[in-house]
């Protein structure tokens, strides 16, 4: 889509670029001002010199990332920079996750990030618990992804995926068999351990996933007791176990460890009985921390835009169904769509190289919510 003059955001070969403001939101290349949605691979990557996040995302960027110059915002509140007033509002994707609205000229926009809420249950039990929930933001254009976005796509309760998850564990459990589940490391892990029934049985995960239960953990995120697998000597230990990793480890090296166990994958992709039969494993239970189709068109509803722009997944259908009814869309071509361990040259988990504290890791740092995005520039 070609912006024209009044547009606050348009394309750039480095991302998604605000033009009054001088800054970018989720670039795929070394910018000097990069505002953060959250901190999968495929939004934040490593190489610029100044970001911004939401208050929550502060620990795990920093354990992504490691030591970047970033400043955090709490929800809600609005700084203004070259003119341009900015705020961050909860997208209910994974902790510190944020939808980044925009204010100039008169006119708002959302750039919405990934986010996530329920289509067809309005209920706050639907929400994802490890994160706050997804807040609709009125505006003039909204900028919205589409992972999910075709009609097959309905979730069924997270309450009904988390009693089955539990029943095929505790059914393991009494064969003596461990329940080896992967998921992505950051935020469909933590997604789960909050979820499942701890009284099961014991709870051990991949070295790719305890330093983000860290940074949860931290955040105030109630998470059942974890321990990494490599600390454990006596594999009789995961005969009762539910084992989290992340998908590059089913069928590796590292999974051999757990004997004759059965496996299962979590993800919005398992809704198609090709994707499951493909992936291989024993179970697969459909859990996405993305909106399916009704929950696409209930956040494009309640923001009451007149424009859409769609930015990855299934942008032309979903283009499609925006012009069906009266709005103005179009798509922007980019880099995101891809979680964590699907991105290309994913760590190999066949190695323990995953196994340690995590790379990247960095020291925290305490940043000043609601710092200017830039020095010299006055939070409003």
């Amino acid at each position: 889509m070609t912006g024209a003059a009044a547009d606050l955001v348009v394309h750039r070969p480095a991302g998604l670029y605000c033009p009054p403001g001088d800054f970018y939101i989720d670039p795929w290349a070394p910018v000097e001002r990069a505002v953060i949605t959250h901190a999968h691979a495929d939004h934040a990557r490593r190489g610029h010199a100044h970001y911004l996040a939401a208050v929550p995302a502060e620990g795990v960027l920093r354990a992504r990332l490691g030591e970047v110059d970033l400043q955090t915002l709490a929800y809600g509140v609005a700084i203004e920079h070259h003119g341009v007033r900015l705020s961050l509002h909860p997208a209910g994707h994974v902790l510190g996750s944020a939808q980044v609205r925009l204010e100039h000229g008169g006119q708002v926009w959302v750039a919405s990030g990934d986010y996530y809420l329920a289509g067809d249950i309005d209920d706050p039990r639907e929400d994802n618990a490890t994160c706050a929930p997804f807040e609709a933001v009125r505006c003039h254009c909204f900028i919205t992804e589409s992972t999910f976005g075709l009609p097959i796509y309905r979730w069924p309760p997270q309450r009904e995926v988390f009693a089955a998850i539990d029943r095929w564990w505790s059914a393991n459990a009494e064969a003596g068999r461990a329940s080896l589940l992967t998921g992505y490391s950051f935020g469909k892990a933590q997604r789960i351990l909050a979820g499942v029934d701890a009284e099961i049985g014991p709870i051990f995960v991949h070295g790719a996933v305890e330093p983000l239960n860290r940074a949860y953990r931290a955040a105030g995120i109630a998470l059942p007791p974890t321990r990494l697998v490599v600390d454990v000597a006596d594999k009789a230990s995961f005969a009762r176990a539910l084992v989290i990793a992340p998908p590059s480890a089913q069928n590796s090296a590292w999974a051999r460890r757990f004997g004759a166990a059965s496996d299962a994958f979590a993800s919005g992709w398992m809704q198609l009985r090709g994707a499951r039969r493909r992936r291989g494993v024993d179970r697969g239970f459909v859990l996405s921390d993305h909106a399916d189709w009704p929950g696409l068109q209930r956040a494009i509803r309640a923001t009451g835009a007149e424009r859409v722009i769609v930015t990855h997944g299934y942008e032309a259908v979903m283009v499609r169904w925006l012009e069906g009814l009266g709005l103005q869309a179009g798509s922007f071509d980019t880099e995101y769509g891809q979680d964590d361990d699907e991105l290309p040259g994913a760590a190999d988990a066949s190695s323990d190289a995953g196994e340690g504290e995590g790379e990247g890791e960095g020291e925290a740092v305490t940043v000043e919510a609601g710092a200017p995005l830039l020095a010299g520039q006055d939070a409003t």
